[in-house]
């Protein structure tokens, strides 16, 4: 009986052993994969997971002012720091960039890169046979557009500093077929201007909310995926900025191409964590963030 007892006594002694052992073991590899205490009893999912990988940018404040989603407006001047005329060229002193559009008058001036923008575009339209594009304006500095708002007055025109066309990223398109609202040109742009980066600034539907009266001749470039996620929700530049911070992300599709859209406040120098991969693009809001862009 006695030798009975030691041996149960041994085995249980043994058991709480084993038991101890395993976790220890448990709370060793908890401590190598870094989960959080509160965490070790919970099973993630595979997905989860995968949604905590990301990647982390240093960001500084200046950067707010900085890229092609800026509002610019009445209330939210082009950055001062910001200096679009050193990449703005004369279109007619660079007749190679001038390609299946016209330009009304030699001081149309655009930063290359737009125009490069802008011709895939009306190439495009030219397949179908939409031919006759013009453009009317483009650049503008300071002293130009002061010009204009003196002559013009506050109802066709902004001060200076508070233009899209001193920005740089806009350009006032025609056409030598009749009024933008009723030309083909016109009439194709508003249809697929989003397809290539490009917004209609000011539509008929949002005056209320740009303050502007209906322009069908100005288009803004915002590049992919923000034009097409534009379009699908209807929205104008200030209701996508002031939506972003209210979701802190949307995502969109474009030429199968997955996208995700993530807006941070940025107050500081600071680092900020993407919960996404793949190659990704920056631009501020001109207001209190960043945007960021990722192409998953």
């Amino acid at each position: 009986m006695k030798k009975w007892l030691i041996s149960l006594v041994i085995l249980l002694l043994l058991g709480l052993g084993f038991a101890k052992l395993k976790v220890s073991t448990l709370e060793e590899w908890h401590r190598e994969l870094n989960v959080p205490a509160e965490q070790n009893d919970q099973m993630l999912e595979p997905e989860t997971f995968t949604e905590e990988l990301g990647f982390t940018i240093e960001v500084s404040k200046s950067m707010i002012y900085e890229g092609d989603l800026l509002l610019v407006n009445k209330d939210y001047p082009v950055p001062e720091g910001l200096h679009p005329e050193t990449e703005a060229v004369s279109l007619v002193k660079n007749p190679e960039l001038i390609d299946g559009f016209g330009v009304l008058d030699n001081s149309i001036m655009l930063s290359p890169r737009l125009v490069e923008h802008f011709t895939a575009m009306v190439k495009a339209a030219g397949k179908e046979g939409i031919h006759h594009f013009l453009i009317s304006s483009g650049y503008r500095n300071e002293s130009k557009q002061d010009e204009l708002y003196r002559e013009m007055g506050p109802k066709w025109a902004l001060p200076a500093g508070f233009s899209e066309h001193n920005l740089g990223l806009s350009l006032d398109i025609g056409s030598s077929q009749g009024e933008m609202s009723e030309a083909p040109e016109g009439l194709w742009l508003k249809q697929h201007a989003w397809e290539y980066g490009f917004i209609l600034r000011y539509p008929e539907d949002k005056t209320d909310i740009t303050g502007i009266r209906f322009e069908p001749w100005h288009f803004r470039y915002v590049g992919q995926p923000h034009s097409t996620i534009m379009q699908e929700e209807g929205l104008v530049l200030e209701q996508y900025l002031d939506e972003l911070k209210k979701r802190k992300s949307m995502s969109a599709t474009v030429g199968g191409q997955k996208y995700r859209v993530f807006y941070y406040p940025v107050s500081e120098d600071q680092v900020i964590y993407i919960p996404a991969q793949g190659k990704y693009s920056l631009s501020g809001n001109n207001i209190d963030g960043i945007i960021v862009t990722v192409a998953e």
